[in-house]
């Protein structure tokens, strides 16, 4: 089983965390290792892989919270494992319980605030990121009294700029620094964008690891809805605090 571990969470033996790729048990295509029970296969599969992949990572199944990722900017609250709901932002203070972000080219962020004891897990596509999701995930950790200056940040693989095209009206939503022309086409740095969020609201530089892996072009490693449609499996970015029971 191949797990991506970000280095940034090292420092904190209290956390937990790691992105699933494709490769984990002895899964064939089309979906590989997928944690996804909406995009087909066996459901069981899905639940055996999940349950695989929690474990690799020192977590209970059941203490999993996941969201109905919608591409839009609300926040849930989590104190327990399971469906939050819909949403694209989930937050707990809650030691063993760990937030999920489905992702197959849309970013992931992975947030942690050591000093008030609180994590969060945003999935941020471009509609997402056009919503500002991670902005208003910040700002609502400012409710719990954290600090931006505090803020640990992940910024898992996701689509990368060079590769990530999109449509003349999609461009336009978003400052030329994050879009690359080539020709009539366009393409899109949701990740920066992202970055920019973190680093304008006070995340210190050094508190941020940007994954340079792109889902796209890491075909034998990524899940990639872009590059596979309707037969692409989907990873998960975890994080938890540990239980101190």
């Amino acid at each position: 089983m191949l797990i991506l571990k970000p280095h940034i969470f090292n420092r904190y033996p209290e956390i937990l965390s790691g992105v699933s790729t494709k490769i984990g048990a002895a899964r064939t295509a089309p979906y590989f290792f997928n944690m996804s029970i909406s995009v087909g296969g066996d459901e069981n599969i899905v639940k055996e892989n999940r349950k695989l992949f929690f474990e690799n990572l020192g977590l209970t199944p059941g203490n999993v919270a996941y969201q109905k990722q919608v591409h839009g900017n609300d926040i849930s609250f989590v104190t327990k494992g399971g469906l939050a709901g819909e949403s694209d932002s989930m937050i707990t203070d809650n030691p063993g319980i760990a937030l999920a972000v489905s992702i197959a080219d849309c970013v992931p962020l992975l947030l942690y605030d050591p000093a008030k004891k609180i994590i969060a897990g945003v999935h941020s596509g471009w509609r997402g990121t056009e919503k500002k999701i991670l902005l208003k995930t910040l700002k609502k950790l400012e409710e719990f009294s954290c600090s931006t200056e505090n803020i640990v940040a992940y910024i898992g693989p996701s689509i990368s700029k060079n590769i990530y095209e999109v449509g003349k009206e999609v461009a336009e939503l978003f400052d030329k620094k994050y879009i690359e022309g080539k020709g009539s086409k366009f393409f899109l740095d949701v990740a920066g964008v992202n970055l920019d969020i973190l680093l304008n609201s006070g995340v210190r530089k050094n508190n941020i690891q940007v994954s340079q892996l792109c889902t796209f072009a890491m075909e034998d490693i990524l899940h990639s809805y872009r590059r596979d449609g309707e037969r692409s499996g989907r990873s998960l970015a975890v994080i938890a605090m540990k239980d101190s029971d």
